[in-house]
């Protein structure tokens, strides 16, 4: 009988370790994860060359529109080269400062998704009273 119990706190106490384990390696991973999307931004803070659009052509050719200081550049980029097409005047391109071009924040997005999701379960809901 002793030994059952004490088979059992052993089994307990292993199980509490490897969850133990298993926050702090997930803790970790989480806040390197912050610290390098964090160290990667910082670098392209002011910085002169953007990418404005990509344009998929096939597997591994693409046509870029570029910004490199005040300048607009057409490219196409290849598996193993980046060829200049030509120089773009800003007035020519549509730069899109409404929502299609806004970058959204990953809990915007997911609050999106929950009230999606939310609203469909209630019509569900109605439909079946």
């Amino acid at each position: 009988m002793i030994l059952a119990v004490s088979d059992n706190m052993n089994t307990y106490a292993q199980f509490m370790t490897v969850l133990i384990i298993f926050v702090f390696v997930l803790a970790i991973t989480y806040f390197t994860s912050k610290w390098i999307a964090g160290y990667q931004k910082g670098r392209g803070i002011n910085a002169n060359i953007e990418m404005i659009e990509s344009f998929r052509l096939s597997n591994n050719k693409y046509i870029q529109i570029i910004r490199i200081g005040q300048k607009y550049l057409a490219v196409a980029v290849g598996k193993d080269s980046v060829t200049m097409l030509t120089e773009i005047s800003e007035d020519q391109l549509l730069l899109s400062s409404d929502e299609g071009g806004q970058v959204h924040s990953f809990k915007e997005l997911f609050e999106k998704v929950q009230q999606k999701s939310f609203l469909e379960k209630e019509d569900d809901r109605k439909k079946s009273e």
